[in-house]
């Protein structure tokens, strides 16, 4: 074979296979998956990151499954989405050997993980007596340390001659060689251990664990009728199996057309037995499972919603829910006026400060609509001056008759009532 025929070949299998058109429209959808990945997993990063010391094995595992499809997303797909733009493959064969190494190696940990999560939980499930202090801390993180290691030696074996990394058929992307199964041994040992024990043994493990755990639910669902604290933790592990079984089975759909399309590669020696397009939908498929993880945890898991909220809380003070204003009127005897401001909540009947006879003689002269900021909110009038005498201890009955905003910010409005007016609440 002759110097420019070796590289008219490999300039062709840089080169994109579709239109102008399909390739940009493959650009945007990767750049979709980057930045919904990015901000998802993102954000589960820096909840966890928060909430780490309370964290527990299962988690621990959820956040090695961010942080793959995070990196992944940041260091590889990048230069996929560039070279769809440019309507080639950039760097040639550099790059492609770098890209195919790292998605295989993120690849493998991202399955890797989500079979310790389904074996995991299904001990749990089914064994808790005998495993849960094994399953708990150190261990777990050995668990994680063990799946980079084997995911990290498996796919550095293309680099020393067990493989290789080419271009996919459609030109923009890079993968193992499957059509290697037919030029060495080595190529086609390679490729068998890597859908026998690396894709079908990993995949039954998930779809047997889940199986498992959804029959053993099922089962005792029936016959537990306790009510209380056995119901609540019912429930709750329920939701768990539950939050596990959407995120295993959505990965192994989202990965199964193109594991499909990739075994069949291997058995056809035609340089192509299927249209470029037939390749592209299974790949940009299985970039999707980055995307719905996050969505998952946050549904499902309450833990991350309260998080989410307190986070995002300085950046959308409404997400607080009920707030209360205190405006204080200028004059002699200095009104505070404290109004109870709910979001996106309509009040049925007015919230008065008591049910005691006494109080509701005077209750519309607590209770007036000049002077309030918000039309239609009930506003509660307490007459003070600046004098700095002021209650310090709240009996419980005082307690009782205030409204819950009123009794939370009490020590500051104490500093403000003055001890010779009668007092609205006594």
């Amino acid at each position: 074979m002759t110097m420019n025929s070796f590289d008219n070949r490999a300039i062709s299998a840089f080169t994109s296979k579709l239109s102008p058109a399909a390739d940009i429209c493959v650009g945007l959808t990767i750049l979709s998956v980057v930045v919904l990945s990015v901000l998802g997993n993102g954000l589960v990063l820096v909840i966890c990151y928060r909430r780490r010391r309370k964290m527990v094995g299962s988690e621990l595992l959820c956040v090695n499954l961010a942080v793959v499809d995070f990196l992944s997303c940041i260091c590889f797909y990048p230069l996929s989405i560039m070279s769809s733009f440019h309507h080639m493959w950039l760097g040639e064969n550099i790059t492609c050997v770098y890209y195919g190494l790292g998605c295989y190696t993120f690849g493998l940990c991202a399955m890797f993980t989500v079979a310790a999560i389904s074996i995991i939980r299904y001990l749990k499930t089914c064994y808790s007596l005998v495993y849960a202090v094994w399953l708990e801390g150190a261990n777990v993180q050995l668990v994680c340390c063990v799946i980079w290691l084997v995911a990290t030696v498996w796919s550095s074996f293309p680099l020393l001659g067990w493989g290789e990394y080419v271009p996919e058929p459609y030109g923009l992307s890079c993968t193992i060689a499957w059509r290697g199964y037919h030029t060495s041994a080595k190529d086609a040992f390679y490729i068998i251990c890597s859908f026998a024990c690396f894709t079908m043994v990993p995949v039954l493990l998930i779809v047997v664990s889940q199986c498992r755990i959804l029959y053993k639910l099922s089962r005792f669902s029936k016959s537990l009728s306790a009510r209380g604290i056995r119901n609540n933790l019912k429930h709750t592990e329920r939701r768990l199996s539950v939050m596990f079984f959407c995120i295993s089975l959505g990965f192994v759909i989202a990965w199964a057309p193109y594991a499909v399309v990739s075994f069949l590669f291997i058995f056809h020696k035609e340089n192509q037995y299927m249209a470029p397009e037939g390749f592209v939908f299974p790949a940009l498929f299985a970039k999707s499972s980055h995307i719905y993880n996050p969505f998952i945890y946050f549904y499902f898991n309450k833990t991350f919603r309260r998080e989410l909220r307190c986070l995002l809380l300085p950046l959308w003070p409404t997400l607080g829910g009920n707030r209360v204003s205190v405006h204080t009127a200028t004059g002699h005897q200095h009104p505070i006026h404290i109004q109870l401001q709910d979001r996106a909540r309509v009040q049925k009947r007015p919230f008065g400060l008591s049910r005691d006879p006494t109080l509701s003689k005077s209750k519309g002269k607590a209770v007036h609509s000049s002077g309030n900021p918000v039309p239609g909110r009930p506003v509660y009038t307490c007459w003070g001056s600046p004098s700095k005498k002021a209650p310090t201890i709240l009996d419980n009955k005082v307690a009782m008759r205030l409204p819950v905003c009123l009794y939370m910010n009490s020590v500051s409005l104490f500093e403000r009532l003055s001890s010779d007016r009668p007092k609205v609440w006594s």
